[in-house]
């Protein structure tokens, strides 16, 4: 039991640590375009009122920049710390990524930081510019790299298990690099941070036209987000139906939980709206919804590309279908067994200095390597990941997400027709709006990292087998000592903001 509770502790410490880091991450994203953007105008008009625009963001982007640089250093440690078996079996692979982020990303970044924030009137206009849009650039590209590690995580390729060493090895790094679900994973969070970004200048601008203060640089600040907001949700959308078609070909077991999908069937309905029966149990034959409302034909649609497709639910991921090709949970588990138990025949033949034996275990082990992570599960239920959170927090990423959209176009259209100061509702809901964009966000990083549960590494490493042997208590000492170190910074950025955002333009 204390081991399990050390585990499920370095769970929360991660969790916590990743939340509070992806507070301030999408609006460094974001909002490091929207300040190259109004530089462009500055630069382009040479209107000294797009100056102060720019000079206004730009002091809030630098106060988030510094703090979220903190929160995102420590969560590297933690692979060490918490997770050493992890970072054993996959360091080979998820190491890779990780250092091109801080040698080249995160070197761009730092380097026209400091341009970007001390070169005013000491390079030229065009060289800042530039140092403004490489910061942007390096901001991304930073987060491109670890997206494709975690995209690794979800969709491990490029790699082979070697069983001398026990460890996954990469075989190509293009395929690790290029890998799909980490491409897509990149670009469905950089478009969630732009709209966050969008939100969080509306937001505040909207507070100044409520105020009756700066309405001038407000307005242009709201026609610049609410634009670069409509055509991120645009990329948003696309890039999310592009998710949703990839976790329904590599991870159909996170995809029933996001839906709530028990027994799936051809010409499968999306659920738009429901509330989970909470006796429901994977195999029983209680109702899965109180009430839900759904869209006919259009999981399929989504998930299959066509709506006459089957999609698979957690009953027949769990216990197999026959006829539909489908194996059970029950059978990976005896192959993954199997594998294990090859790996220990070649490490019992290697020391015996049997070759014949280490080739007989090595090749049974290659037929079963694909499964090893199913050996350590204790029971077919376990491959369940928590259904009612993984499938509220999609529902109400999508939900909010679709509300965004319609508000930027709104906004626009008033701010564009200079009507809208006039709607004071429309502000207030633009001044509401700041913090939902960060729910939104953080349930879409509950569904990513939930959904995938139990696996640290998709089918091949659960969780409790990569984390640390760490005593329960020194786990939940330094949860401790994060939340108040999180929450202090926290605290501390929102008073920053808060007083840069009162002196105004």
């Amino acid at each position: 039991m204390a081991e399990l509770a050390s585990v499920d502790l370095s769970r929360l410490q991660f969790a916590i640590t990743a939340l509070y880091h992806f507070l301030f991450v999408p609006l460094t994203l974001g909002l490091s375009f929207i300040v190259a953007i109004m530089e462009s105008i500055y630069v382009k008009t040479g209107s000294e009122q797009w100056l102060r625009i720019t000079h206004f963001w730009l002091k809030l982007f630098g106060i988030n920049f510094a703090i979220g640089v903190a929160t995102g250093i420590i969560m590297e440690f933690e692979f060490g710390t918490n997770w050493a078996n992890y970072s054993w079996f996959v360091g080979d692979i998820f190491g890779a990524p990780l250092a091109i982020e801080g040698l080249l990303a995160f070197f761009l970044e730092a380097t026209f930081f400091a341009v970007m924030f001390f070169g005013w009137g000491k390079v030229s206009k065009g060289f800042h510019l530039l140092s403004s849009w490489l910061v942007a650039i390096g901001s991304n590209l930073s987060a491109m790299w670890i997206l494709i590690a975690n995209g690794w995580m979800q969709y491990p390729v490029g790699m082979s298990f070697n069983p001398e060493t026990a460890r996954m090895e990469m075989d190509s790094f293009l395929e690790v690099a290029l890998n799909p679900v980490g491409i897509v994973k990149f670009l469905h969070t950089i478009t969630s941070g732009y709209v966050i970004a969008a939100l969080f200048v509306l937001g505040i601008s909207a507070w100044y036209l409520l105020k009756k203060q700066h309405f001038e640089m407000a307005k242009k600040s709201m026609v610049v987000a609410a634009s670069f907001g409509i055509i991120s949700s645009g990329f948003l959308l696309l890039s999310g139906d592009e998710s949703a078609y990839l976790v329904a070909k590599h991870q159909p077991m996170k995809l029933a939980a996001m839906e709530g999908l028990y027994r799936g069937e051809e010409r499968q309905g999306l659920v738009a709206f429901g509330v989970l029966n909470p006796d429901k149990k994977p195999g029983d034959d209680e109702p899965v919804f109180l009430a839900n409302i759904e869209v006919p034909y259009m999981l399929s649609l989504l998930a299959k590309r066509n709506i006459n497709e089957f999609v698979p639910g957690i009953d027949q991921l769990v216990f197999g279908d026959k006829q539909r090709g489908i194996m059970s949970v029950g059978e990976k588990m005896l192959l993954g067994a199997q594998a294990l138990d090859a790996l220990r025949e070649f490490k019992k033949a290697k020391s015996e200095g049997d070759t014949q034996a280490m080739s007989e275990a090595k090749s049974e082990l290659e037929t079963n390597w694909r499964y090893i992570g199913y050996g350590y599960l204790k029971n077919p239920a376990k491959a369940v990941p928590p259904v009612a959170t993984t499938f509220y927090a999609f529902h109400i990423m999508v939900a909010l997400g679709s509300l965004f959209v319609g508000l930027f176009f709104v906004v626009l259209y008033l701010a564009m027709a200079n009507r809208i100061e006039k709607f004071k509702n429309i502000l207030r809901a633009c001044v509401a709006c700041i913090p939902l964009g960060y729910v939104a966000a953080e349930a879409g990083w509950v569904v990513a990292e939930v959904g995938r549960q139990p696996w640290a590494v998709q089918d091949l490493l659960p969780v409790g087998v990569a984390a640390t042997n760490l005593a329960s208590t020194s786990v939940g000492v330094s949860i401790a000592l994060f939340i108040l170190l999180f929450t202090t910074l926290l605290i501390a950025e929102v008073r920053i903001m808060l007083s840069a955002i009162k002196k105004g333009f």
